[in-house]
């Protein structure tokens, strides 16, 4: 299983980003997808994640409420819209993907993911 995530960029504070991730195998077969990111010098942070049916994501305290998360099982892909996007935002983030559905409580562990891609970087900057 190969991971392939793009649309990261430079955008303004208060901006907007899509970042896609297009997973190689059916995202039927894949039981959740998930995004975190990393900041120069930080350690790596859970962002957001959706199970196979696509009900009741999760995320992040620091983006909930402006990231949205989707996956489109036609196209293999899954999304993460980023809206009122701020300084902070800025980090390499990483799609992930799971082969089996694991309980909700795990969803934010780094260690619960068996694939992932390389990373596309979001600089949010005036």
């Amino acid at each position: 299983v190969q991971l392939q995530a793009s649309g990261g960029g430079l955008v303004q504070p208060g901006g907007s980003l899509r970042l896609s991730c297009t997973v190689s195998r059916l995202t039927s077969t894949i039981a959740m997808m998930g995004w975190f990111r990393q900041a120069p010098g930080k350690e790596r942070e859970f962002v957001s994640a959706i199970s196979r049916s696509g009900s009741i994501p999760s995320y992040g305290d620091s983006v909930k409420g402006r990231f949205t998360i989707s996956r489109d099982s036609g196209k293999n892909t899954v999304y993460l819209q980023m809206n009122s996007l701020k300084s902070e935002d800025t980090a390499v983030y990483y799609c992930a993907a799971r082969q089996n559905l694991i309980v909700r409580s795990s969803w934010r562990s780094e260690a619960s993911y068996d694939y992932w891609g390389q990373g596309t970087q979001v600089t949010v900057s005036s």
